[in-house]
């Protein structure tokens, strides 16, 4: 088989006194998501989907959030690591499509700085990195502005 495909999700409870950062834009905003790491949801998904697609567990196995080293760690320098990770085992990404679920702030204007960064983690194209952004309705914790949820789908190919 030339090619696997991985699913992640992440979601984070928004609290005062955090950075929101999602694909590695630190995006302005009365409330941060709270995590071990700097809790960016999006690279998190991602991330579990890549190492979903291999058969590699997930995020919390390789940087456990009970391990102090991950504390406020980078989430696109981990993202680095499971890039390396699937690397070594002769696989690459194809595309990433994700959904970012919130109801503030508004995600459109940072949509490509967030492919851009997200790209160049992974050596990848920005078109190789689709992300949109959705609200919830008002329904449920993401809308009632509790936190941020995220989708990620990624193909992998070997070559």
């Amino acid at each position: 088989m030339n090619i696997r495909i991985g699913n992640g999700y992440d979601t984070h409870r928004l609290v005062s006194d955090r950075p929101l950062i999602l694909g590695g834009v630190n995006i302005p905003h009365s409330l941060g998501l709270l995590g071990h790491s700097d809790a960016d949801a999006l690279t998190h998904a991602i991330m579990d989907a890549m190492l979903g697609a291999l058969s590699l567990g997930d995020i919390g196995h390789y940087f456990p959030p009970s391990d102090p080293k991950w504390s406020g760690a980078d989430s696109l320098l981990l993202l680095q690591q499971v890039d390396q990770l699937i690397r070594v085992r002769g696989w690459h990404v194809g595309n990433i499509d994700s959904v970012i679920i919130a109801e503030k702030p508004k995600m459109k204007p940072h949509l490509r700085p967030m492919q851009e960064k997200l790209a160049h983690s992974l050596q990848i194209n920005r078109d190789q990195v689709g992300i949109k952004a959705t609200t919830n309705e008002k329904l449920g914790p993401v809308g009632r502005e509790e936190g941020i949820s995220v989708y990620a789908v990624v193909l992998l190919f070997r070559g």
